[in-house]
C-alpha cells in the first residue's frame, strides 16, 4: 500500500521559493533595463548598483550575500558595457542574462504555485 499522503514544502521553503521568483523576474527585467541607457545614465546607474551590491555583501545576514553578488555583477557589467572601446564585449551577456534570470524566476514562479496548491 502507497502513502496517501502527498509530501509537500515547508512554509519557509515556499516562501523563499516565491521570494527568489519574484526577484529574479525583477533582475531580468532590471537588466533589460540597465542595458538599454544610454551611456552616461549607465555608467551612473552601474555605479549605484554596484554600491547597492557591496552593501548587500558587506551585511552580517548570509541570506543578502547572492543578491549582493548578482547586484554588484550587474553594475559592473552595466559599467564596462557603456565604455567606448570594450563595451561591445559585455553588451551580450545583458540579454543573456536577463534571459537566464526570467527563466530561473518562473520556474521558481512555477515550484512556489504548484507547491501552494499541495498544501490546500
Amino acid at each position: 500500500m502507497g502513502n496517501d499522503i502527498a509530501p509537500y514544502e515547508s512554509a519557509s521553503s515556499l516562501s523563499k521559493r516565491g521570494v527568489a521568483a519574484i526577484g529574479c523576474i525583477a533582475g531580468g527585467i532590471g537588466l533589460f533595463i540597465l542595458g538599454s541607457l544610454s551611456p552616461v545614465a549607465g555608467i551612473v546607474a552601474g555605479a549605484i548598483a554596484g554600491v547597492v551590491g557591496i552593501c548587500a555583501l558587506s551585511s552580517k545576514d548570509p541570506a543578502d550575500k547572492t543578491p549582493g553578488m548578482i547586484v554588484t555583477g550587474a553594475g559592473a557589467l552595466t559599467i564596462v558595457s557603456k565604455l567606448p572601446f570594450i563595451g561591445f564585449l559585455a553588451k551580450p551577456f545583458f540579454g543573456l542574462g536577463a534571459i537566464i534570470l526570467l527563466g530561473v524566476g518562473v520556474w521558481n514562479g512555477f515550484k512556489f504555485f504548484k507547491g501552494l496548491k499541495a498544501r490546500s
